[in-house]
């Protein structure tokens, strides 16, 4: 007869960890970008001085495949009309159809294309961003800041930046007045679905 030895505990969970872990390697995760704790902001120079504006309502999915980062993607749909630059006269303006035209245009739409892993936690991410009907490809760098669990969450913190060319948008009122180069700084918190 054979006789059965007590279970270890602590090796059951050591192996039962192993094996979860080795079943969910190399799957993607996919994250919803929480706005709350969320920033898309810009810098524009209007004469000397570069001018802060950011747009508060958008939404997006990070998909993260931490083995193969060729496999992460990211997408966002920003609310042009959202555009605020603390004076209510500018932003009406920047609605309009010398900025963004939102009556007729009213979100910025950006699709990831390929991820290139360039450090520890940092990627060059080239993606195809659309304003008005002009859709360009655009090179940010981004930076995976951190992941964990919160309050049953388990989250994701990450930051990009990049510099766009307004008038390879069309956007060119104001020549010598505003200028033309826009930088962008992206901070985003995002919970796994």
């Amino acid at each position: 007869m054979i006789k059965h030895r007590p279970i270890d505990h602590l090796a059951f969970y050591a192996i039962s960890v192993f094996l979860l872990q080795s079943t969910v390697s190399g799957e993607v995760e996919t994250y919803k970008i929480d706005p709350a704790h969320s920033s898309i902001s810009f810098k524009v120079r209007h004469f000397f001085t570069p001018v802060p504006g950011r747009f508060p309502d958008f939404k997006g999915t990070i998909k993260l495949d931490r083995e193969n980062p060729a496999n992460n993607y990211a997408e966002a749909v920003i609310e042009a009309t959202s555009v605020d630059t603390n004076n209510e006269r500018r932003d009406k303006h920047l609605r309009n159809d010398d900025f963004f035209n939102t009556s007729v245009f009213p979100a910025i739409e950006y699709v990831s294309t390929a991820w290139e892993k360039t450090g520890k936690d940092q990627f060059k991410v080239t993606g195809k961003l659309t304003i008005l009907e002009t859709i360009r490809n655009v090179v940010m760098d981004v930076r995976l800041l951190g992941s964990g669990s919160r309050r049953g969450k388990f989250l994701t913190g990450w930051e990009a930046t990049t510099t766009l060319d307004r008038t390879d948008y069309g956007i060119t009122y104001g020549q010598g007045i505003v200028g033309n180069e826009v930088q962008i700084e992206i901070t985003i918190e995002a919970a796994r679905k």
